[in-house]
């Protein structure tokens, strides 16, 4: 599941990156206002975390081009700005929640992850798709009731059908959304990857659908 930075603090954004990496997210790292209005504008993201002091091109004004496009993607955004009014700026911009610096890094993941499940209609921090489950929070799998022990890699696939479930997924869509630098549609390892996971899950969740895709589904 792919997000966009837009922190033009490096340290700050350093940071940022390696936990959202950790917690099994494709991070797209931009620290100019312009950059980010325009990676928002051509890229799949499930989500922006944008810092509203950007060069380049403000926050707010980067938020309201995407919203005047019709970009609907949620947007969590980071300030100094304690201000209400400042706050109700971003609101009004079109962003979806506001943290205000300095935060807890681990609020910065939970208030994204809930952005992202309300976005995509879940309202609850558990997803379940027959006998599997996504702890959404503490970003943990369960199958049958016990811990699913996934790599990284599986994580993020899985995760990602998590949140697409019964939508038949496309190879290219799939490695876009799961591959840090870059997808081979040349390259097996995606079926590699779906193959350890079907062995792990024991059970036949996962549905190919040829020449389109695979397709996470408890019914046949």
């Amino acid at each position: 599941m792919r997000v966009l930075l837009a922190e033009d603090d490096a340290l700050l954004a350093s940071r940022l990156q390696t936990l959202l990496e950790e917690a099994g997210y494709v991070v797209i790292h931009t620290a100019e206002g312009r950059d980010a209005e325009y990676q928002g504008q051509i890229e799949d993201i499930a989500a922006a975390v944008v810092d509203l002091g950007l060069p380049g091109l403000d926050g707010l004004s980067v938020i309201e081009r995407w919203r005047q496009a019709g970009r609907d993607f949620p947007v969590l955004v980071l300030t100094a700005r304690a201000r209400w009014h400042d706050k109700l700026a971003g609101f009004d911009a079109g962003a979806d929640d506001y943290l205000t610096k300095p935060f807890q890094p681990e609020e910065l993941l939970l208030r994204l992850r809930a952005l992202i499940r309300r976005s995509a209609g879940h309202a609850h921090p558990r997803l379940q798709c027959g006998p599997l489950v996504l702890d959404v929070n503490a970003g943990r799998f369960e199958l049958d009731g016990a811990p699913l022990a996934l790599s990284a890699q599986e994580h993020r696939i899985l995760s990602y059908f998590m949140h697409h479930p019964d939508t038949v997924l496309s190879r290219s869509r799939l490695g876009e959304n799961v591959y840090e630098d870059g997808f081979d549609p040349d390259s097996n390892t995606l079926d590699v990857l779906i193959g350890r996971i079907r062995r792990k899950l024991g059970s036949e969740l996962i549905h190919t659908h040829r020449g389109q895709g695979f397709r996470l589904s408890a019914t046949p």
